[in-house]
């Protein structure tokens, strides 16, 4: 006899309830919702006045930051929004204009806005160490969209130190020029280089620590933003000024409170009666009229950047900027004049020529062997063989991790130009090392 069955109940299907029925629910679907919307396409200077909060510890105008009160700053960090075509920004400039903060702008801007791979180079690994303390820190504990996306240093895999601050989709990685393990650390698309003038001529004896940080950009090409900022050092020598000539050496035009013609501030129309700094005033000069110190804070609004020349690399865009346009309260024309009154020396000079203005020194008398022969420097574009090479030559120095490649062109005379240096990342037992290596020299 056959066993009687009961029809089989039909399968329920789970209903939209029950699919939400449990705790953090709704966080998980209004979060899956967030994520559905695009980023705001905000500029860094726009999200700087929407989420920036200065530290007390870090500055003398400590509250909410502002890009009206230094709107010269507005156009250079914008330039490094993802939306701009520019790749290469330098900047050459004085102390006293908030240039600093800029950065800082652009390095919270990633961290909240465009994450990605991020490395900022100072000149040595200390200062590296006093920028993260001293600026870094107080940029993430006072900004709470900052604050929410980088764990204090003190929870349980934080993936934040000193050197290091992690965040959703991205990593900061800070280090020293003079730490050629830290420039090779890992592939950046952001790359922040300060106080490049200050920088050694080699990391560790591997060379020029600029080449070497901005070799980790080459994997995100078009998508890369490298920022370089200095005060300059010595005519001739001075690496920012070398990029600033290379670009198109902006400067920034300001309207004459009287005739409205609008100009670029020079040293030599600030005006006072000798041994009377508190006279200090601005000569126009087109119109020669009395431009005091409170007539800047318009001057500065209504200012705008202008290219100067061609440049060589139209991916490259260059800003000058001095202390005297400094915004009223902070360094003042009479100040720059107690200044200068003050620079006696050819050192002083030197420092204010530097710090104050913003260009470089140039040094008088007989200039030493040394220098005669920097100055018979050439430039050459990395990666384009120039007119005179007739062949190119290779060679590839096998290292534990990677394979650096130097790729000579030679001319007639035995003269030569080195081409290019590459890196190829990968150990001699990895096959895809050899495969890379063996593409790269098979290039013409």
């Amino acid at each position: 006899m056959s066993a009687v069955t009961s029809p089989s109940s039909p399968r329920s299907e789970p209903s939209s309830g029950d699919l939400f029925a449990f705790e953090g629910a709704e966080e998980l679907a209004q979060a899956w919702r967030d994520g559905l919307l695009p980023d705001p396409a905000l500029t860094v200077s726009e999200w700087a006045d929407r989420h920036r909060v200065l530290s007390p510890r870090a500055s003398a105008e400590p509250g909410r930051y502002r890009t009206d009160r230094t709107p010269y700053m507005r156009a250079i960090i914008d330039a490094l929004s993802p939306t701009h075509p520019a790749r290469r920004i330098v900047v050459m400039k004085s102390a006293q204009v908030g240039f600093t903060e800029g950065g800082n702008n652009w390095i919270g801007y990633v961290i909240h806005h465009a994450p990605g791979p991020m490395l900022a180079v100072q000149p040595t690994v200390e200062l590296a160490k006093r920028f993260s303390r001293q600026r870094i820190d107080p940029l993430i504990a006072e900004s709470p969209s900052l604050r929410e996306r980088v764990k204090p240093a003190r929870s349980r895999d934080a993936g934040n130190t000193v050197l290091s601050k992690e965040f959703p989709a991205g990593l900061l990685v800070i280090t020293g020029a003079n730490s050629a393990v830290g420039l090779r650390s890992m592939p950046a698309r952001y790359l922040f280089l300060d106080e490049v003038d200050a920088y050694p001529p080699s990391a560790d004896e591997e060379g020029d620590p600029v080449a070497l940080a901005e070799a980790r950009t080459r994997t995100f090409s078009w998508r890369s933003k490298v920022l370089l900022g200095s005060t300059p050092t010595i005519h001739g020598l001075s690496r920012i000024e070398r990029e600033y000539e290379a670009s198109d050496q902006r400067r920034y035009f300001v309207p004459c409170p009287h005739c409205g013609e609008m100009q670029w501030l020079k040293f030599e129309r600030l005006r006072w009666d000798k041994g009377k700094p508190e006279t200090a005033h601005y000569a126009c000069e087109p119109c020669d009229g009395r431009i005091e110190e409170h007539h800047k804070t318009a001057m500065l609004e209504a200012g705008e950047w202008r290219s100067t020349v061609e440049p060589q690399d139209p991916g490259t865009i260059g800003f000058h900027i001095s202390a005297l346009y400094s915004p009223v309260g902070w360094l003042s024309w009479e100040a720059i004049a107690r200044l200068w009154e003050a620079a006696t020396t050819d050192e002083a000079k030197r420092s204010f020529k530097n710090s104050v203005l913003g260009e470089t020194w140039v040094e008088t008398g007989e200039a030493p062997d040394w220098q005669r022969l920097y100055e018979r420097r050439e430039s050459w574009q990395i990666g384009v063989v120039p007119s005179g090479g007739l062949f190119l030559t290779a060679g590839a120095d096998v290292q534990k991790d990677r394979v650096e490649v130097d790729v000579w062109a030679w001319g007639r005379g035995l003269e030569s130009w080195l081409v290019d240096h590459i890196v190829v990342e990968g150990g001699p037992e990895q096959a895809e090392t050899w495969k890379e290596l063996a593409s790269l020299l098979n290039r013409t």
